[in-house]
């Protein structure tokens, strides 16, 4: 029996790796999520090994993403905004999109070799455990993690990738397919953001480690993207006990952040104050109406290319003064708000956003997709428009 279980072993591709520790075995299975080869792979291995538990890197979320073919449709866009979430879903939506566009190319949908594993699982009444972060949870801790011009080099880069038109070659699909090169990526980016790759990548490594050592029982088979395999297998040998609390915290602001962010309205109220007992009450309203206007304008510009309502266009002219003198609230999510609320999304936009965020038009015509366009522009011009009052004020302070 021993040298049958040896020998299927030896049959099993490079991407499956065992770890023994006391009387555990771990099998980690290293999955590209757009390869119907890894799909197969993974339903092999399950049903020649027949685990105690199998383990996929998943939260319930995206589980639910992946077998639900309405997850759009059950968005709560309005309840977004209020929670201040939509940059985290742009990063969300630009992430799929493109992941969805390189499946497409290679005929798999993303996340099918995870489905895969569940379903194998299922049919072999083998317990399932769900051992990936919240996908939320990591999409907030990789945006706190960032300044803001790393924020948008990743917004940049990421709609980049979903409206480049580059033909990929039959050379190139097959590199795509290849776990080595998902490995090269994880590791470019860890030179490119270090901060990024390591809320998503090594922490996530992390935590589905320790929820693989914390399951119930001696084998256990864990599926999980290439570019985890080296992090996970570390942890597991270095028998690392990791605080998973600890990195499920949605990290506050820095001080710095936060005395950045009322020390703006500090300094401008405070020199429009001191001009208007300086240099007189004229003086302080024509600086208080330049500064309506250097950020009402810009702001309400950017609703304008989004082709907003038109009272979303008024509401960004007006919001935008006085939500850059708080750091609670920005004027891109009152007019998301205010758009939403006038012009709410269709079923229908809801169901093609993934296809249509990867046509440059669409954006304009998709009413959700229109809504994120309203916020992004919007905040743009609030922030240009706070940069120029800002300048312009505590000049006229010392005029």
């Amino acid at each position: 029996m021993t040298e049958e279980i040896s020998y299927q072993r030896n049959k099993y591709s490079d991407d499956v790796h065992f770890v023994s520790k006391d009387v555990r075995e771990f099998i980690i299975i290293g999955t590209a999520h757009i390869s119907r080869h890894s799909a197969d792979l993974v339903r092999e291995v399950i049903e020649k090994e027949n685990p105690d538990v199998v383990c996929v890197e998943l939260d319930e979320k995206r589980l639910a993403a992946l077998s639900e073919k309405n997850r759009w449709e059950n968005l709560d866009l309005k309840s977004i905004i209020r929670q201040k979430q939509l940059s985290t879903l742009i990063i969300n939506l630009v992430l799929s999109s493109y992941q969805k566009k390189l499946g497409e190319k290679l005929g798999v949908n993303p996340g099918t070799e995870l489905l895969e594993a569940v379903n194998t699982a299922n049919e072999k009444n083998i317990p399932i455990e769900l051992c990936d972060r919240e996908v939320r949870v990591t999409l907030r801790r990789a945006w706190h993690s960032m300044g803001f011009w790393q924020k948008m080099k990743l917004i940049a880069g990421g709609f980049g990738g979903i409206f480049e038109k580059q033909d990929l070659t039959e050379e190139k699909l097959a590199e795509l397919r290849s776990k080595d090169v998902l490995s090269e990526m994880m590791d470019e980016l860890g030179k490119a953001m270090p901060v990024l790759k390591k809320v998503i990548i090594d922490e996530r490594d992390q935590y589905i480690a320790q929820k693989m050592k914390d399951v119930q029982g001696i084998k256990i088979i864990s599926v999980v993207g290439a570019g985890h395999v080296k992090g996970i297998i570390n942890v597991l040998k270095n028998d690392e006990k990791i605080d998973l609390k600890e990195i499920e915290i949605i990290p506050n602001p820095s001080p710095a952040a936060k005395i950045i962010g009322w020390g703006i309205p500090a300094v401008i109220i405070g020199s429009i104050l001191f001009i208007g007992y300086s240099k007189g009450l004229n003086e302080a309203g024509d600086n208080a109406l330049f500064w309506i206007l250097a950020n009402g304008i810009p702001s309400a510009i950017g609703a304008l290319i989004a082709l907003a309502h038109p009272v979303t266009i008024i509401t960004s002219f007006f919001a935008a003064p006085i939500t850059s003198l708080t750091p609670l609230i920005g004027a891109g999510y009152v007019a998301a708000f205010v758009q939403a609320y006038f012009q709410p999304p269709l079923v229908k936009d809801f169901q093609s956003v993934g296809e249509n965020a990867r046509k440059f038009s669409m954006w304009w015509k998709n009413k959700l997709l229109k809504v994120l366009l309203v916020f992004i522009l919007a905040s743009l011009g609030s922030v240009l428009g706070t940069y120029v009052g800002l300048v312009e004020i505590v000049k006229n302070v010392f005029n």
